[in-house]
């Protein structure tokens, strides 16, 4: 199969990863799919396997046992924020807007790149999910470069090593990764948007939970005597600065944001997330989140309040900076497939950041598509096409480099 039909076959797995879920992974159809990329892998003539873990991972065997060893990874499963059951459509762009069903609609003003696909196919959901081009599409890429890796070998120089993983949306991707059994040197995850980007940094991030303990009685006779938990979790927030918020941040501005928030008036328990680029920044952000309980506390004259904060995951850009060769040759990938490199932060994190400070280098490339876990999600075929490009010269250039 061409990397189109791939991705057309991948999105139609509904491959949706749950927070709430105890197992590992926390869906049972990841497993669907994800045993079907390694019977795919199999089928190809590669030594791949599917751990306990659901874990798919293969080796492509180079001609040179001393080259170095490059990964490439991605993950199957998609978002919660939109329905996973996808109906993919392929659209011939004419320009203008692309009408969907469900009142939905991609508009050309919000995606000016559109304008650069007049003429080509394009793929999106029907209007009613997302798509899944994260990641489905890095693991359509992936897919169809080993299909030509495996038919030309003597392109490889050293062994090349390819992942698939399951909960990379909620957090829990590498959770269980096992880099040394792996056997990579390096990698480089295929999770990214648009043609040309090449990430390195990340957020440092951490989870902010607070639990509000109020006092509940009648309205009518509640004066000096009611605590409304809701009112305290009102004057905590309010605490953290209002500029500091996702929808006021951009570029390497870190923010607070409430996620979750369950609870009435004696008990009210709200969920955060804290980020930062900036390590110091970052530590600061967590003493204040903190420091804003102990106010309230004080205020009250007692413990009304309780924070934790517990950190998820670090700026990979620490690891890479001492790998930095990974950056470049991923810039002269790109440049030799006629694409203009993009380094850009990232506003969030991949299995890349874990990866990395578990002693796998491995910073991030686009796949090509737009508008991540929503309804508005597309992907121009001709993109996915320029990443198998880019993969491949990606292992070109390391086996010229050994």
């Amino acid at each position: 199969m061409n990397v189109k039909d791939r991705f057309l076959k991948y999105v139609k797995y509904d491959t949706t990863s749950d927070e709430n879920s105890t197992s590992y992974p926390s869906t049972a159809s990841q497993l669907v799919l994800l045993k079907e990329l390694r019977d795919e892998l199999i089928a190809l003539g590669v030594d791949a396997k599917m751990d306990e873990y659901g874990y798919v991972t293969a080796k492509i065997k180079g001609n040179c046992a001393d080259a170095k060893k490059i990964a490439f990874i991605a993950h199957v499963d998609t978002s919660s924020a939109v329905s996973g059951k996808v109906n993919p459509k392929t659209v011939k762009y004419v320009g203008g807007d692309i009408v969907l069903s469900g009142g939905t609609t991609i508009k050309e003003c919000d995606n000016p790149d559109l304008k650069s696909y007049i003429g080509e196919e394009i793929i999106t959901s029907d209007g009613t999910s997302l798509l899944g081009a994260d990641d489905k599409a890095g693991v359509a890429e992936i897919m169809s470069a080993v299909e030509a890796l495996v038919s030309d070998k003597n392109s490889i120089s050293g062994d090349v090593y390819v992942a698939f993983t399951p909960d990379e949306e909620i957090g829990g991707g590498t959770e269980y990764f096992d880099v040394e059994k792996f056997g990579a040197d390096f990698g480089y995850t295929i999770d990214g948007g648009k043609t040309g980007e090449i990430e390195y940094e990340n957020f440092n991030a951490a989870s902010g939970v607070i639990e509000i303990s109020g006092t509940s009685i009648h309205p009518g006779s509640a004066k000096n005597k009611m605590i409304n938990a809701i009112d305290i979790f009102g004057e905590f927030h309010a605490l953290l600065p209002d500029a500091e918020r996702p929808c006021h941040t951009e570029k390497y501005e870190g923010f607070y944001m409430a996620e979750n928030i369950s609870g009435g008036i004696e008990n009210l328990t709200a969920k955060y997330i804290i980020r930062d680029h900036d390590k110091a920044e970052f530590e600061r952000r967590k003493e204040f989140f903190v420091s804003a309980a102990e106010y309230i506390n004080k205020k009250y004259g007692k413990t009304v309040i309780k924070a934790e904060v517990k950190d998820s995951y670090y700026n990979m850009a620490e690891i890479i900076k001492e790998n930095f060769h990974l950056i470049e040759n991923a810039k002269t990938a790109f440049k030799s497939a006629g694409i203009d490199p993009i380094v850009i932060p990232i506003r969030g994190g991949t299995d890349g950041a874990m990866l990395s400070f578990k002693g796998l280098p491995c910073p991030n490339l686009s796949t090509g598509g737009y508008n991540f876990h929503g309804k508005a999600e597309f992907i121009p075929v001709s993109a996915m096409e320029k990443m198998v490009e880019v993969i491949l010269n990606l292992v070109k250039i390391y086996a010229e480099n050994k």
